[in-house]
């Protein structure tokens, strides 16, 4: 997969396939998009998704945007799904100004040669977002591509949608987040070390700082699995501060059911599939130690009953 933060000057003989949008998550939304487009490919025709390096509503509002997938997330998950070109549009004052026609004609037909679009029914772009997918099909017959506009994907008659998932994740539904994205939630990161006393408690634990710009679920324990070195281990996550033990920055401290090896400076990668219980400040080590007993035996119950 190429992978662009600009949009590319595809050469003359190149057409491509395109879908427009944010694409946080990477949801069965936008998946049911990328495999239109996949299918409408021919000789010389690349699948191209075209999205921005930042939220237009972050950018307008200034805020630290807080996203369902990193850059780095998206971009693997892009490719696993047969993305041809991932263009990651910088979001400028010029492009937040231009017209929806001229958006059209030098980015999707002067430079992308598109010969087909895919876009959802609420999509839109251009200056004050007056482009719509009908006015792409209009476009369309003008400079010579075709726009197909695909119904939404539904969950329990509900708009599958970045929105949907974020008010879900930040109840910590994270069965219903996984059931919306179509794959398990996760985050990643370099597993670094803490103050270890779970050694000393003999629940050794593996902890990692998810980067910046994700966003988690809510504090508390989960049942998780993670990805390490090529190896799956089942076991149980706490998000959050350690308030027990007063950690000053917000972590991802994992207790791995069958693991024993060194991982310091490996990365890992933490799936999240139910939540347990919030985050609790106990009032000794013995008291966190009892809880966490239990909250192991609730994560092995759970993969066992699958």
């Amino acid at each position: 997969m190429i992978y662009t933060t600009q949009v590319p000057h595809l050469d003359q003989k190149v057409r491509s396939c395109i879908t427009l949008g944010k694409f946080d998550g990477l949801h069965r939304g936008h998946q049911k998009l990328i495999e239109r487009i996949k299918e409408k490919r021919g000789k010389n025709c690349k699948a191209v998704v075209f999205t921005f390096d930042v939220s237009p509503k972050s950018y307008i509002l200034h805020t630290p945007p807080k996203y369902l997938l990193t850059y780095e997330e998206r971009r693997e998950l892009a490719e696993n799904l047969g993305v041809d070109i991932l263009a990651e549009c910088p979001f400028t004052e010029e492009l937040m100004h231009m017209e929806p026609e001229a958006f059209v004609k030098e980015y999707l037909v002067d430079r992308l040669h598109g010969e087909y679009l895919a876009v959802g029914p609420d999509f839109r772009f251009g200056y004050q977002r007056k482009g719509t997918p009908q006015l792409l099909k209009e476009l369309g017959e003008k400079y010579g591509f075709r726009t197909e506009i695909l119904e939404k994907e539904k969950y329990k008659d509900k708009d599958i949608s970045s929105t949907y998932i974020r008010e879900e994740l930040d109840q910590g539904h994270i069965e219903e987040v996984n059931q919306l994205l179509g794959y398990p939630y996760f985050t990643k990161g370099e597993i670094v070390h803490g103050r270890q006393l779970g050694r000393t408690i003999g629940i050794p634990t593996a902890n990692l700082i998810p980067p910046s710009e994700k966003k988690l679920p809510p504090n508390g324990v989960y049942i998780t699995e993670s990805m390490i070195q090529g190896k799956t281990y089942q076991g149980i996550t706490n998000v959050g501060y350690k308030p027990t033990v007063k950690e000053n920055f917000l972590g991802v401290e994992t207790y791995l059911f069958s693991c024993n090896a060194d991982l310091y400076g490996q990365e890992a990668e933490v799936k999240f599939y139910r939540y347990l219980r919030p985050e609790i400040k106990f009032a000794s080590l013995e008291e966190l130690k009892k809880q966490m007993m239990k909250d192991i035996q609730k994560g092995k119950d759970y993969f066992n009953g699958i």
